[in-house]
């Protein structure tokens, strides 16, 4: 049999092309060993408290950073969305650049500079071509969003006024108020509870004093993991880092988050909202990043509803049923046990059977875990897929972030796929006994018909 490179060598097309593809054969050939290879994690200290990741990666000319600060809205301390309009703000003026002319820069050099934040955190990330002339510029620009930013008066009412909007607009939306219910029937009087984007109320009583002093305090170098991946050296990584955050003052890395309480009985509400579909979050507190049951819970839980359309909900729920446009499940694991949420949509004339199905395939899991074919399954589809989840430099970013800000092991990704075929059934039924219990789960329903008016 021809190999693909003979196929072309004695094919009869334009010498040209015959080139062209030949090129393009090898690059892909020469591919295939970085997509299988682990990246290497360097990993040091900076004087000021940084902790930094590196990964050279020199296939292409681009530099990807993400800045994290432990300043997500478990910091708001009551005053919801505090953590979100500080984030929002940094990139709406720095060094007496306005968000307009900070967009026009970054335009300009053809990089993508952009904040955001969520429960644990609060991260800056800067995309960039790697040379010189390009990169220097897009750094200052980062460094600036940084280490300067304006928060002047104007910036801050026109973004409250902004996320104003934004939040009254997402109350049409059954989605996010069963997302938001959800967390606040989950976690109680626990930090996260508080919805990120803030209230209606809790962003009309922000105060522009209380954004710096959230600044001053939470975005600091010992609060700070900074990650970078591209065509650097570790040299010009170290003078990369230096430049952006070198002069940020070292202040305190944020306090532990508080430890999240079991649920000790189950919960239901519903609630009316005029849509054609109901929306459906049911869950409890689920694990947290570095937990000894990570892995069985993560295996266990693909063959459940994690793995699409191949899951076992997805299956009994939606195709044999026609219970559901959608179900699944996952677990989300944040610093302290981020919720175990199973998730659907139905008609509204199908809630009840929907939920009754649901629930008892999720107690039978629990009772019996899956079969030895399901979990075969599962373990190929998650090892199979793996090197896709770290190809791209955006990819190996996002697990560097997460390894540093979480304390995880270097060898994370090393070890990944031999941890996930480690993993038993025996392992996956004594974790979900013991993590996912049924009877003390809350379940939110939104959506359903309008009630009528009783008839006199």
């Amino acid at each position: 049999m021809l190999t693909a490179m003979e196929w072309v060598m004695n094919t009869r097309i334009e010498p040209s092309l015959q080139r062209l593809i030949g090129a393009v054969l090898l690059l892909w050939l020469a591919a295939i060993p970085a997509v299988s290879a682990m990246p290497v994690i360097q990993h040091w200290v900076t004087d000021n408290g940084v902790r930094v990741y590196f990964v050279a990666a020199p296939e292409l000319p681009m530099v990807d950073v993400n800045v994290t600060f432990a300043a997500g809205s478990v910091r708001d301390d009551g005053h919801a969305g505090l953590a979100h309009m500080t984030s929002t703000l940094l990139t709406m003026g720095a060094a007496g650049l306005s968000a307009d002319e900070i967009a026009s820069r970054t335009e300009s050099l053809g990089a993508e500079l952009s904040s955001s934040s969520a429960r644990d955190m609060a991260s800056v990330r800067l995309r960039s071509l790697s040379d010189a002339e390009h990169l220097q510029p897009a750094l200052k620009l980062l460094a600036d969003v940084i280490n300067r930013p304006d928060f002047n008066k104007a910036d801050f009412k026109r973004e409250r006024e902004r996320t104003l909007v934004s939040i009254r607009h997402s109350e049409q939306s059954p989605a996010t108020v069963a997302e938001y219910t959800f967390f606040r029937a989950l976690y109680h009087d626990h930090p996260y509870a508080l919805r990120p984007s803030g209230t209606l109320e809790s962003i009309s009583a922000i105060r522009l004093d209380q954004i710096k002093a959230f600044y001053k305090q939470y975005y600091v170098a010992r609060n700070a993991v900074f990650s970078i991946v591209g065509d650097l050296d570790r040299k010009a990584a170290e003078k990369l880092v230096e430049q952006v955050i070198g002069k940020l003052p070292a202040g305190e890395r944020a306090a532990a988050v508080a430890p999240v309480p079991a649920l000790t009985k189950a919960e239901e509400q519903r609630i009316f909202h005029p849509s054609t579909q109901t929306h459906v979050l049911a869950g409890a507190p689920g694990m947290h990043r570095g937990d000894p049951d990570y892995f069985p819970l993560y295996v266990g839980n693909h063959v459940l509803g994690g793995g699409g359309l191949v899951s076992r909900l997805n299956e009994e729920v939606r195709e044999k049923r026609g219970l559901s446009y959608s179900v699944s499940s996952y677990f989300s694991p944040m610093e302290q046990d981020g919720p175990y949420l199973i998730s659907l949509q139905t008609r509204n004339d199908q809630v009840d059977d929907a939920l009754a199905v649901m629930r008892g395939i999720l107690q039978d899991y629990v009772d019996h875990g899956p079969t030895e074919k399901e979990l075969l399954n599962s373990k190929k589809n998650i090892t199979g897929g793996f090197p896709l989840a770290i190809a791209s430099n955006s990819n190996i970013l996002d697990y560097l972030n997460m390894i540093g800000f979480y304390d995880l092991p270097l060898d994370y990704l090393d070890t990944f796929n031999s941890k996930v075929m480690a993993v038993t059934r025996a392992q996956i039924i004594d974790a979900f006994k013991r993590r996912v219990v049924p009877g003390t789960m809350v379940t939110i329903i939104v959506g359903g018909e309008e009630p009528s008016a009783t008839a006199l």
